[in-house]
């Protein structure tokens, strides 16, 4: 493993005259990542020597970031050395990449995965056109999903599974349909046809996730008490808290989000951290390219490395 770890150090040090990889530390983070990312985007990848997709998505990476030709950075950062910035930016699972755009996370995703996905995340990180029928009706579905539009959601994602029953995001994004509405016995059902070498991929981690809230949420007051607690005292951070996980409930993500982030204002050490934790929770359960997902990142970001 070591001696795997060495070649990609060697290729990152061939590969840095040109400035498009780089390896980066907790150190120059703001710098390599933050403030590059004002001039064009910047990916950051999130791996360790130890981790075997890891080692089959770098090369890929750099190859693919090489062709782009400057439109695009890598910056890698091993996890074991600095652990500080994956674990502020709520890392729990590598490879992970995260796209920074004007100084803010934009896109990401997680696990390692084909070149021809990876050319189509930088097309649309650079404003490139993605085509395809299959992922046209999934971006349909998820866009149905996120917007509430439940039917139309499980309908799209319907269509998908009629056509291969081991399509792995539209089983997750049924999932998480069924989540949303409630039916969370259908959503575990549902989730537990993913075949097992799939169980660790984004969408499948995302579902489970949601799963995992709504479960959650069921021991936490009615939302209505729950905001007359922290009228009555905005610095009752556990009853803000319990607010965030019933918001959450009921898709209102945003205001989950947003109380989330002001108990990280007032006392970012609150319990642990239980703030930022159940933000992480949030952000993995609603997928990296979702808005409110993008949003809170950019907001925690720019708390914790104010």
């Amino acid at each position: 493993m070591l001696q795997n770890g060495g070649v990609m150090t060697a290729t990152a040090t061939a590969a840095a005259p040109d400035g498009l990889i780089k390896d980066t530390t907790t150190q120059t983070f703001v710098k390599d990542v933050i403030e590059e990312s004002k001039r064009q985007p910047v990916l950051i990848d999130f791996w360790a020597p130890w981790c075997g997709p890891c080692k089959q998505l770098t090369p890929i990476l750099e190859k693919v970031v090489k062709a782009a030709k400057g439109k695009v950075k890598l910056v890698k950062m091993n996890i074991d050395e600095h652990p500080q910035i994956p674990g502020q930016m709520g890392i729990q699972s590598i490879p992970a990449v995260i796209a920074f755009v004007n100084g803010q996370p934009a896109d990401g995703f997680m696990g390692a995965i084909p070149e021809g996905q990876i050319n189509q995340f930088l097309e649309r990180l650079t404003k490139g056109a993605v085509g395809g029928e299959e992922k046209d009706l999934l971006k349909a579905a998820d866009e149905a999903l996120a917007a509430n539009d439940f039917a139309a959601a499980a309908e799209a994602y319907g269509q998908l599974l009629a056509e291969d029953p081991a399509n792995v995001p539209a089983l997750a994004g049924m999932a998480r349909a069924y989540v949303s509405t409630g039916a969370i016995d259908q959503a575990k059902q549902t989730l537990a046809l993913v075949p097992e070498p799939k169980r660790n991929d984004a969408a499948v981690t995302a579902a489970q996730a949601a799963i995992d809230l709504a479960e959650q949420s069921k021991a936490v007051g009615p939302i209505d008490e729950l905001e007359q607690k922290v009228a009555a005292n905005p610095a009752d951070h556990k009853s803000r808290f319990d607010l965030a996980i019933a918001l959450n409930a009921k898709n209102k993500r945003q205001e989950a989000a947003d109380h989330l982030i002001e108990i990280v204002k007032r006392d970012r050490k609150w319990d642990d951290d239980a703030a930022r934790k159940q933000l992480v929770q949030f952000f993995e359960a609603w997928g990296p390219a979702d808005e409110a997902s993008i949003g809170g990142r950019k907001r925690l970001s720019s708390i914790l490395f104010a």
